[in-house]
């Protein structure tokens, strides 16, 4: 199918250039046999999105970066919103940025759809020219790394159950005065190089603890401070979305309250929500079904 590929990029070059788009998204597992290249890179940036292990086809040409995503089931468009919520959080986009993306189905191994994401409006609180300062004290990789793991649990659960839980990241110092202790904190007396969340050898226990009650607490290098932690600022914004439990109320309240940011998994749903100043910057949902 690689005609039907080359089309479509020939069409997105085009788009992107009548947009003034600073870059095409592609996915590469739909872009294995792809051997059309851009003769003037100049004006817009060919970045690919990977899953998981996938690496780069060797047949595409121009591609400035790559942005790896987990390999879980996501709807089409949370693929979209998850690769651009990378995209912002290593300073590749900023508010007011268009982007045309190209996705399809893994099974069928072509593009089949053209979507042209205004990280201005789909991320609305993001402020204009801004890229990820909001992120403050928090490193780009440890966003990443709860971002993935959060991803994961959504998807996946933990032996077999849905799994709901909270990540506060950054200005710890105050949310740790906001919040108290639920449990006794397990992370407790651990050197700090063994409790950083860029060990990827934590990766289980950190989900093992996801079933307790409580946050997360994490510091903005990565250091995780406490697990199961109550967070006792309160909420009072009007607009709040109805039919989000407590866990995304304290999530709004704390982030309210606090230069943190804080990603809640919802259990019920399996939707992850990203919170900051009191107010959700993007939601990233499961797909029903996984499209291999």
């Amino acid at each position: 199918m690689g005609s039907i590929n080359e089309l479509v990029m020939e069409f997105a070059y085009k788009l992107a250039r009548e947009v003034n788009a600073k870059a095409i998204l592609i996915y590469s597992e739909v872009a294995q046999d792809m051997t059309w290249k851009n003769d003037d890179p100049s004006y817009c940036e060919v970045m690919l999105i990977t899953r998981g292990k996938d690496t780069v086809p060797e047949k595409i040409q121009y591609v400035e970066k790559v942005i790896n995503i987990p390999n879980v089931s996501l709807t089409r468009m949370s693929q979209v919103k998850l690769a651009i919520t990378k995209g912002i959080s290593t300073g590749y986009f900023e508010s007011g940025d268009k982007i045309v993306c190209l996705t399809g189905v893994r099974k069928f191994g072509y593009v089949d759809s053209i979507l042209i994401i205004d990280v201005g409006k789909e991320f609305e609180f993001l402020e204009p020219d801004e890229s990820f300062d909001m992120l403050a004290d928090i490193y780009p990789e440890v966003f990443e790394t709860v971002l993935n793991i959060s991803i994961e649990l959504a998807a996946q659960g933990r032996e077999g159950r849905s799994v709901g839980t909270m990540f506060i990241l950054g200005d710890d110092e105050k949310v740790m005065q906001l919040s108290r202790q639920m449990i006794i904190n397990p992370f407790k007396g651990y050197e700090e190089e063994k409790r950083n969340i860029l060990d990827h050898t934590l990766k289980d226990t950190i989900k093992e603890f996801s079933a307790l009650d409580g946050a997360f607490v994490i510091r903005g290098d990565g250091v995780l401070l406490s697990a199961g932690r109550h967070l006792s600022a309160a909420f009072e914004g009007k607009d709040f979305p109805k039919g989000l439990g407590s866990r995304h109320i304290a999530a709004a309240g704390i982030t309210s309250m606090t230069n943190s940011i804080a990603i809640v998994v919802s259990e019920s749903s399996g939707t992850v929500r990203i919170f900051k100043n009191g107010k959700i910057f993007v939601d990233i949902e499961k797909a029903i079904e996984y499209e291999k």
